[in-house]
């Protein structure tokens, strides 16, 4: 509960901040940082984090996440149906795609999907949440794509609704 609390609060002093300075200051175009940028990006973001008092995990190939809550124990696997709301969003706290009030299924494992969603999707429960926080490598990498910019990290908090397992 306090590490929800603390990521909360976090995000929404993130929101703040970029609703001021777009009202302050013309927006200039907007260039993609290089792979360089991005890691001193994301290493900034994680290093913020753990200074908050987040617990940081770390996945098999490199994907962030943060528990946010326990379900019940009950995790996917390949094969299964992962019934899922989310928002997703850039490190800066901008939103690029959320569910808002509907969910989204996927089968874990399954190809289309980015490797650090299927990767990380593993260590969600049923009825939990989690931040998994995606370096571009495993999610749209250097061409990007749709609204995400080459070489973006991105963050997505997932509530794990329900998983219907492969029979």
């Amino acid at each position: 509960m306090l590490k929800m609390k603390l990521v909360t609060k976090f995000l929404l002093a993130i929101f703040i901040g970029i609703a001021v300075a777009s009202c302050i200051e013309e927006a200039e175009p907007y260039i993609p940082p290089t792979k360089a940028e991005e890691d001193a990006l994301l290493a900034e973001y994680l290093d913020t984090l753990t200074n908050r008092g987040l617990d940081i995990d770390t996945t098999a190939m490199g994907v962030y996440y943060i528990i946010d809550s326990i379900g019940n124990g009950t995790f996917p696997q390949d094969g299964d149906t992962c019934v899922v709301k989310y928002s997703g969003r850039f490190i800066d706290g901008s939103v690029f795609d959320s569910t808002g009030d509907n969910t989204w299924e996927f089968v874990l494992g399954a190809e289309g999907l980015i490797d650090g969603w299927n990767d990380a999707t593993r260590y969600i429960d049923e009825e939990g949440s989690a931040f998994l926080i995606i370096p571009s490598e495993l999610g749209y990498g250097s061409t990007g794509a749709g609204t995400i910019p080459p070489n973006t990290t991105i963050v997505f908090l997932v509530d794990m609704v329900e998983i219907k397992p492969h029979n």
